[in-house]
């Protein structure tokens, strides 16, 4: 179906780019993730374009173009600032083996959009004559708050096994229910997804972490779906508790720079394998291609929790306030980094425990605890390097280079923890001259040096 709409007001640079491309005789409409989120008042920055120009005809119209998928159709046309904006010829699917497509030019938009995955997606936008063409029901169906796919849906899930978990990715975003046969396609379709990379199903799973509000509903979906099982066994174990925690974390606040560190992405990374072991969540993540920083980093968290915990639960249960002995020692153990990081996996573990009707802290005692844990944290000593000497200054005050040394300046920092006021060079000095003497008795223990 064709007709006029209110202007979705694609951005200058594109409405340019469609501009040249309608005036050398191409046809040329916006499509995809863009129409759809303007159609439900959602800000979207990428806008593509699907025009009957191919791949050798858009290189002879714009002098700045990028080849970023043009075996597919797909070219990158650059704007005056410099910003790259996808460009697709018209195409349709020759042959698809679950995972890649061949796909032929020549198409017909209609052929193009009945070859796109849900009927949200298959919407088309003419900026020049304001008309969108949706030959499939997108609108309603946005509308309705429905992912339905086009057409046949088991046809479109074996040619891309993805779409399975882009159904429900979309679904949880968009708080939409799934079309029964759509679903029934997706359920259909869990043992096939081994077919998968297991990049495309980090990217997906991060994506989901990234856009969705309340991953809950997603994961529920990934686990009744049978996707869980086949794709991630150690995951398809996570627990009520740790699926209902995932929504007590916030969105990740920019989701524009892909693959970068992300605080609150990682968080809710790690209460999908917070029934692990800090070793075993590693692997888990390292299996799903996360690079090796971002397995440690989640590895560390996961263990970090299982040491401190219960500690932290039974503190902030209790009537008595925190002191600031005991969240130095937590900043200690979880590390300066890691401690606020910590402190919002268990705000989140402890929110699931609250909505399920168990004794938990409430979210106040943890706001209020967590505010004075991160000042502590980053105005007191609690790491080595905080320490107003090193181990230049041990050795130069006559403490030999060894084991010993190491077990003094662990032994400083514990007192210093305990007391910060002792943080001066003086005074740690003189207290490891004499817990040196103290370990020197010891049959293992070096003697001071020479002249000492």
């Amino acid at each position: 179906m064709t007709g006029p709409v209110k202007e979705l007001r694609p951005p200058a640079p594109v409405l340019e780019i469609a501009r040249r491309l309608e005036q050398a005789g191409y046809e040329t409409w916006c499509v995809g993730g863009a129409v759809r989120d303007a159609l439900l008042g959602i800000p979207h920055q990428d806008w593509d374009l699907a025009t009957s120009a191919t791949p050798a005809e858009m290189r002879k119209l714009f002098r700045r173009i990028v080849p970023v998928g043009e075996q597919h159709g797909t070219m990158g046309v650059l704007d005056s600032h410099g910003v790259m904006h996808e460009v697709t010829t018209f195409r349709r699917d020759v042959e698809t083996d679950g995972r890649h497509a061949v796909v032929a030019f020549g198409a017909s938009l209609d052929e193009d959009l009945a070859r796109r995955d849900f009927t949200i997606n298959a919407i088309a936008y003419s900026p020049s004559r304001r008309v969108l063409h949706d030959p499939y029901g997108g609108r309603a169906d946005l509308a309705r708050g429905v992912v339905r796919a086009v057409g046949d849906p088991r046809e479109r899930m074996r040619e891309d096994r993805l779409r399975a978990l882009r159904a429900i990715r979309f679904a949880a975003r968009f708080e939409f229910d799934i079309e029964q046969a759509t679903w029934r396609a997706v359920v259909e379709s869990a043992p096939q997804l081994t077919r998968l990379s297991a990049e495309r199903v980090k990217e997906e799973l991060e994506k989901t972490m990234e856009q969705v509000a309340r991953p809950s509903a997603a994961m529920r979906r990934w686990q009744s779906g049978g996707a869980l099982a086949v794709l991630a066994p150690s995951l398809a174990r996570l627990s009520d508790r740790q699926v209902a925690a995932l929504d007590r974390v916030r969105r990740p606040a920019d989701v524009t720079h892909r693959g970068r560190h992300d605080g609150r992405l990682l968080a809710r990374i790690a209460l999908l394998v917070l029934h692990l072991d800090g070793r075993e969540a590693e692997r888990a993540l390292k299996a799903l291609r996360f690079s090796n920083h971002q397995a440690a980093w989640v590895g560390g968290l996961v263990l970090r929790w299982r040491q401190l915990g219960e500690d932290m639960t039974r503190a902030l249960l209790s009537p008595e306030p925190v002191a600031d002995l005991t969240l130095r020692t937590w900043a200690r153990l979880a590390g300066r980094t890691r401690l606020a990081p910590l402190l919002r996996l268990a705000a989140a573990v402890w929110g699931a425990a609250r909505e399920a009707g168990d004794a938990a802290p409430s979210a106040e005692r943890v706001a209020s605890v967590y505010r004075r844990a991160v000042r502590v944290a980053y105005r007191d000593p609690v790491e080595l390097g905080d320490l107003a000497v090193d181990g230049d200054d041990l050795r130069a005050a006559g403490i030999p280079a060894g084991p010993l040394l190491g077990k003094i300046l662990h032994a400083l920092l514990e007192r210093v923890i305990a007391d910060p006021s002792l943080n001066t060079r003086d005074r740690l000095l003189a207290l490891a001259l004499e817990i040196s003497r103290e370990l020197r008795g010891r049959d293992d223990t070096p003697p001071l040096a020479e002249g000492h």
